[in-house]
């Protein structure tokens, strides 16, 4: 979708949101609370940012930005190039933080990482009768927080600032959570850690992470060396190098495979596996996912034993 920027405004230091729009006013894609959508600047890097917008305009897309000063670029192009009036390309949303019915929610959520829970929190207080909810935002300082307006109206929302209480204290959160609560939180990488790690200690919990940057895990040294790749719908193989990804060796013979991160965390390159088994280097797939061996995202993940595998590509 090619969308023109109407709107820019400072949400909080070194934040803005971006609102988009058809210039023809044709409907965009439905979405859902923890979607995503990937964003082609004019340089031609794509980023994915969390949809944060009111649910009920079908004919815009709210994203918001933190500038990451010693970050890839993408974040400060859209700070210091994107104007309104800018016509960008937007990808059809995507949901791999979906929330799901439960009888209590825990949302925490750090910095930037208040996009998807804002979404979220805003869907269920909308409800005639809302589930019971407990919000915790943490951020370093009030004025570097985002949207505490909007939050402000939904009442309930623990505020809780660095300089001025500390971080929040995620082992009582989840001592206090009642059994079968969903856990949602996104945010500095550290946080994300830090409540997984406290999540494994309450089975009785389900934690949902959204994660901004890939978590690659440690690779098998039997992996490393190059492998064949078969493209099933033509019969196509191609060779993957050392230093190479399946995905780089696929747009060489399919140039319109879907991608966008390629850092493993965005999922646009996952791709269904027809044989072979995987080494799967990202966190984005659940432990149930990996182990059945259908998919994988091409941009990072390798064949686990130098075999091949065959693609349904």
């Amino acid at each position: 979708m090619k969308l023109r920027v109407i709107q820019q405004r400072l949400e909080a230091a070194g934040v803005i949101s971006v609102v988009l729009e058809d210039d023809a006013g044709r409907r965009l894609p439905a979405w859902a609370p923890g979607a995503h959508v990937p964003v082609t600047l004019s340089s031609g890097v794509v980023r994915q940012y969390s949809l944060c917008g009111p649910r009920d305009d079908p004919h815009r897309y709210t994203i918001a930005v933190l500038l990451v000063v010693d970050g890839r670029g993408g974040s400060r192009e859209v700070h210091q190039s994107l104007r309104v009036g800018d016509v960008i390309e937007v990808g059809p949303p995507r949901n791999d933080f979906e929330l799901l019915p439960a009888p209590s929610y825990l949302f925490i959520a750090g910095g930037i990482g208040v996009t998807p829970i804002l979404a979220m929190v805003e869907a269920l207080r909308a409800q005639t009768d809302p589930p019971p909810m407990r919000v915790v935002y943490g951020g370093r300082n009030r004025s570097a927080m985002a949207f505490l307006d909007r939050l402000a109206t939904l009442g309930g929302v623990e505020v809780i600032c660095e300089a001025e209480a500390g971080r929040p204290d995620l082992a009582a959160l989840f001592a206090d959570a009642a059994a079968g609560t969903r856990v949602y939180c996104c945010g500095p990488p550290a946080m994300l850690t830090a409540v997984q790690e406290v999540g494994d200690a309450y089975p009785d919990l389900s934690v949902h992470i959204e994660r901004f940057t890939a978590v690659v895990r440690d690779p098998a040294p039997v992996a490393d060396g190059a492998f064949d790749v078969e493209l099933a719908r033509t019969g196509v193989t191609v060779t993957v190098g050392r230093s190479t990804s399946v995905l780089d060796a696929v747009l060489e013979v399919a140039p319109d495979t879907a991608f966008s991160c390629t850092d493993g965390f965005c999922g646009t390159c996952e791709t269904k596996v027809l044989a072979g088994e995987i080494d799967h280097r990202v966190s984005l797939l659940t432990d149930d996912e990996r182990q059945s061996n259908s998919t994988m995202m091409i941009c990072v993940s390798r064949s686990s034993c130098g075999g091949k595998l065959i693609l349904d590509l």
